[in-house]
């Protein structure tokens, strides 16, 4: 009884020991082989707040590209450097948590004045802290899926702070977008035979035609409209943040509570105020990357934008194979693009 009363006791203090390492373990990101190349997983402090930034490329020289994740609040750094080793090669790609989001989020901030607005005021001090950093007149800015939201807006009020505007999984008429994704799924279930999700999907029309309700995006990524060559990267985070280089126990606590609080601080703006109502025009070139299958922002609904707004040079660029993360599905045909419009 002794033997075993111990051993609970020993159990016990392991697994204590076990988290509180969990939770505090360093993190860091990946050296890159090169004289001039940099890397960097840091807190920087941006427009009054702490965010959490990643600097990676095999020479700092190299045209600078900020990445702005989606969500809101869905943090790409965690899997971000598995995807991006071949743009790294060519350019020096930021990646950062934006405020309350991720690494990003402070247990004791106030964010009750977080808004897409203070998201754009933010990416812009961003653009001048790394352009100082790393001596660029202009940067490329990409925004992916909610990204985009913020992107745009702010290539449209700095457009001379970018080289060039890229958004993937662009996002448009919100609920436009929602009712292609609804059909989708439904269109895919029906072919499928599962009556039960047609049944479940079909009454949910008037909720998403009404912009209350997104289409659940457990039945896009189900039926493919999420991604298509890859598993989806967001749809196991919590694992994939758990055997990341850059992310710790606490990392990943920190990440759920700035998701939870980011989607319901921000999303009830996008449904409310979507992007062709703000912005109509970009003075600085446009492209628009869409994955031919992507039914999260639908690559239609991104296409009717793309022809109604205005801007110095524009292009919308179909990726025939992938749906919502064209950058990582076809990653070799993105780098290839990327290298050919901004390099060669």
């Amino acid at each position: 009884m002794k033997n075993i009363k111990k051993l609970i006791k020993y159990t016990g203090v392991f697994i204590i020991i076990a988290l509180i390492v969990a939770l505090f373990f360093p993190t860091w990101t990946p050296h890159i082989k090169g004289n001039n190349s940099i890397r960097a997983l840091e807190q920087v402090e941006i427009n009054g707040s702490d965010h959490e930034i990643m600097i990676r490329g095999k020479d700092k020289d190299n045209p600078v590209i900020i990445f702005v994740h989606g969500g809101p609040g869905y943090s790409e750094i965690p899997y971000a450097s598995k995807y991006q080793n071949l743009l790294e090669n060519n350019f020096t790609v930021v990646n950062y948590d934006q405020r309350a989001s991720g690494k990003s989020y402070h247990f004791f901030e106030d964010y009750s004045n977080l808004s897409s607005d203070l998201l754009v005021d933010d990416l812009l001090a961003l653009t001048d802290y790394i352009s100082d950093r790393l001596g660029k007149e202009k940067v490329i800015l990409i925004g992916h899926s909610y990204g985009t939201y913020i992107a745009t807006q702010a290539a449209s009020k700095a457009p001379e702070k970018f080289t060039a505007y890229v958004g993937i999984g662009q996002m448009s008429d919100i609920v436009g977008s929602e009712i292609d994704g609804l059909n989708y799924v439904i269109q895919q279930a029906e072919k499928a035979g599962n009556t039960d999700d047609v049944q479940y999907l079909q009454e949910l029309t008037e909720q998403i035609k009404n912009g209350e309700l997104l289409t659940p995006r457990n039945y896009v990524a189900k039926y493919g409209g999420s991604s298509r060559l890859i598993d989806n990267p967001d749809g196991n985070i919590i694992n994939t943040m758990l055997f990341s280089r850059e992310y710790n126990l606490l990392d990943v606590i920190r990440y759920n509570y700035g998701l939870s609080y980011s989607q319901k601080a921000l999303l009830d703006e996008v449904m409310k105020n979507p992007l062709p109502t703000k912005v109509k025009k970009l003075e600085l070139p446009c492209y628009f990357v869409m994955g031919k299958y992507d039914y999260q922002t639908s690559s239609n609904t991104a296409k009717k934008y793309f022809d109604m707004i205005e801007a110095d040079k524009k292009e919308f660029i179909a990726f025939e194979q992938s749906a919502h993360y064209p950058q990582f599905e076809e990653k070799e045909k993105f780098y290839e693009w990327m290298y050919d419009t901004f390099v060669k």
